[in-house]
């Protein structure tokens, strides 16, 4: 060894040789990033998260875009409205006359003529009630037959039946009075007409062709996105959930909702049971009254405007995250499902 060391002496110039500054420098400031960087995905929590996009629409179909039908055949005799109107509940859209204008007078009298008809077969049971009463004293007084009595019978059953049938025909006449007085069709509720489907006074309709198509003011909105059938096991009802709407600045980080900005929350209010035609499922979504900011207004967020969301779901290291983006399998379960999964087993 010592004998190494003075060969070593001879040579001077690699002895004077040293590592430069800036190679320290760079080789400690790759170490600490290395650390930093270890450090963080260590111990840096991700909240992992499902997303979707979707539209806004709401639960009633009551509230939902609706068809305004014709109620009886005929021709459009007068519009009430125009595309973009406002209407309130009641309000009348459109009147619609029948081919012949002379229809209700007949239908009035052929309502009379039955009426009559039905008087008279009331009164002809009033007189066969009379006859039978009579026919079964004398029966039972043994003056007169029996088959007078029965006869009596037969025919108060049969004025019975011929009471029954004109009352019939006296309700089906106003029935078709009452269809054909329903000319004016009227709004259903609150809201607003999108569009007119149906031409003027020369254009003819049936009963049930499409006149009109209503949107009902102040719906309640929730917003209905569609998910990865891989991981909507671990969505539930109340899991929370963050919204971005269609032309409302936002800056999302999926992992970090808390410092997300313009974005709105929510929660799962329903998960379908069975999926689409492209293998997802829908998810429905509420606004989280709970939330200090609520959903911006409906003038602002219209029916139907598309929107993405995402669901929140456990937290985890943000190297566990990216190890399971890269090997692409679900998201952790749920806590309290591991345990109750881990008893069963």
């Amino acid at each position: 060894m010592a004998a190494l060391k003075d060969d070593m002496a001879h040579f001077t110039t690699l002895a004077s040789i040293k590592t430069p500054r800036v190679m320290r420098a760079v080789f400690i400031m790759l170490l600490t990033s290395i650390v930093i960087v270890v450090a963080f995905l260590i111990y840096t929590p991700w909240v992992q998260t499902t997303s979707g996009r979707g539209v806004v629409t709401t639960l009633n179909p009551n509230e939902r875009r609706q068809d305004i039908n014709a109620l009886v055949p005929g021709r459009i005799e007068e519009w009430f409205v125009r595309d973009g109107s406002t209407v309130k509940k009641g309000d009348p859209i459109v009147r619609i006359a029948d081919i012949d204008p002379n229809l209700i007078q007949r239908l009035q009298a052929e309502r009379g003529q039955m009426e009559l008809q039905l008087q008279a077969a009331q009164s002809a049971l009033a007189v066969a009630q009379i006859d039978e009463r009579r026919s079964r004293e004398l029966f039972e007084a043994g003056l007169a037959a029996r088959r007078d009595y029965e006869l009596a019978q037969i025919k108060v059953n049969d004025m019975q039946g011929r009471v029954a049938a004109a009352q019939a025909d006296l309700n089906r006449a106003d029935t078709n009075i009452a269809r054909q007085s329903e000319q004016i069709v009227r709004a259903p509720r609150d809201g607003f007409i999108q569009s007119l489907n149906a031409g003027d006074a020369a254009t003819f309709i049936n009963a049930g062709d499409v006149l009109a198509t209503f949107v009902p003011a102040n719906s309640e909105r929730v917003v209905e996105i569609f998910i990865d059938g891989r991981d909507v096991a671990l969505v539930k009802p109340g899991d929370k959930t963050r919204i971005q709407f269609e032309g409302w600045p936002a800056v999302q980080f999926s992992g970090w909702p808390s410092v997300a900005i313009g974005t709105f929350g929510g929660r799962v209010i329903a998960v379908d049971h069975s999926a689409q035609v492209n293998g997802r499922f829908r998810v429905l979504i509420a606004e989280d009254m709970a939330e200090e900011h609520r959903w911006p207004e409906e003038r602002y967020v219209r029916f139907g405007a598309a929107v993405q969301a995402w669901v929140l779901l456990e937290t985890v290291p943000v190297g566990y995250e990216i190890w399971r983006q890269l090997n692409n399998f679900p998201p952790e379960l749920p806590t309290e499902t591991t345990g109750t999964a881990g008893q069963t087993n």
